[in-house]
């Protein structure tokens, strides 16, 4: 049975297709008590991990926070994406991918390997995210008109709009576990 990490999981979306296809998936998340920055590298053998480190401290959308929110900010969401690369180096995956809307992470981790368009794949909203690692990435599957417009502007605030906001688009999810399987 092919074992599969996802990193900062707390909806199960991007993991869920592999869960269902009988992968055996361990999800690590702070809101279960799981800090990823304290994830020790299991016996057995990864096949693949998923990361998708909190973009609090990162999205563009935010940059209007940045200042106020100073370095230690910044400082402890490159912990969370640092442990995240750390653990996928220790494990040397099959493949993985580490996501995260567009904004500044790019100035740590350089360039995504891709980009995508949640509309790509058959949700019909935007929210342009960003993917970095070593994946196959899967070609637009399903796509549809953005009929909902963003999915950033279309959320009001509320207690759990970030978790909301962090959702992994379902559509997406099924077309990256087509392409890395």
């Amino acid at each position: 049975m092919k074992l599969i990490y996802s990193l900062c999981d707390k909806s199960g979306v991007w993991s869920e297709p592999y869960k269902q296809a009988g992968y055996k998936v361990v999800r690590i998340d702070l809101s279960n008590g799981d800090d990823v920055r304290l994830l020790q590298v299991p016996a057995a053998s990864v096949h693949g991990v998923l990361a998708a480190p909190p973009c609090t401290h990162f999205a563009g959308s935010g940059a209007r926070w940045w200042k106020d929110k100073g370095d230690a900010a910044l400082i402890e969401g490159l912990s969370v994406v640092d442990a995240c690369i750390r653990f996928i180096i220790a494990v040397n995956p099959v493949w993985w991918a580490l996501e995260n809307p567009v904004g500044r992470l790019n100035k740590y981790l350089g360039p995504p390997t891709m980009s995508f368009q949640p509309c790509d794949y058959g949700d019909p909203y935007t929210k342009k995210t960003n993917l970095w690692g070593k994946f196959n990435a899967p070609g637009k599957w399903n796509p549809v008109y953005p009929s909902e417009g963003s999915k950033m502007h279309r959320l009001p605030p509320s207690e759990n709009r970030q978790e909301l906001l962090s959702i992994t688009p379902a559509g997406f999810a099924r077309a990256f576990f087509e392409a890395n399987p």
